[in-house]
């Protein structure tokens, strides 16, 4: 019970002091990402220098779950290689199946609090929608 309350507690602190949650004027990608089922909306803006997410925010509207998912995303893929966000997106996608193995939730930091929702088939959406726009985002060649 008490890393439920430990884990409630990171993602109220993300969802009310998001870190990433800003324009980003210098971003080269932009992607933005829609849950039609519950709403949220969220545009994802990264920057990518020599193949590293340099920087990274988002902004939009959404649950309380989309928009802190959103933000430790950003927390953790800033930093890291394209092809290292690419496999974190991939360990976390895995986790909210519950086929995420121990040493992988490790790596996911923060993220591992959102654990729980793939118990809760309504919020799965809100917890991936981050994850898929920038998975997606990856994909895409820097704009014009």
């Amino acid at each position: 019970m008490e890393n439920k309350t430990f884990y409630q507690e990171i993602l109220l602190d993300h969802n009310r002091n998001p870190a990433h949650k800003h324009p980003l004027p210098d971003a080269d990608r932009e992607l933005e990402g829609v849950n039609p089922s519950c709403g949220d909306d969220i545009v994802l803006q990264l920057k990518i220098e020599n193949g590293m997410v340099a920087d990274g925010a988002f902004h939009g509207n959404g649950c309380a779950i989309s928009q802190a998912s959103a933000d430790m995303m950003l927390d953790l893929v800033i930093g890291k290689t394209k092809e290292e966000a690419g496999r974190l997106t991939g360990i976390f996608l895995k986790m909210i199946q519950g086929q995420a193995a121990p040493e992988e939730l490790e790596e996911l930091e923060e993220a591992v609090c959102l654990q729980d929702v793939a118990h809760m088939p309504a919020r799965v959406k809100c917890a991936v929608l981050g994850w898929h726009t920038l998975e997606e985002l990856l994909k895409t060649e820097e704009k014009g």
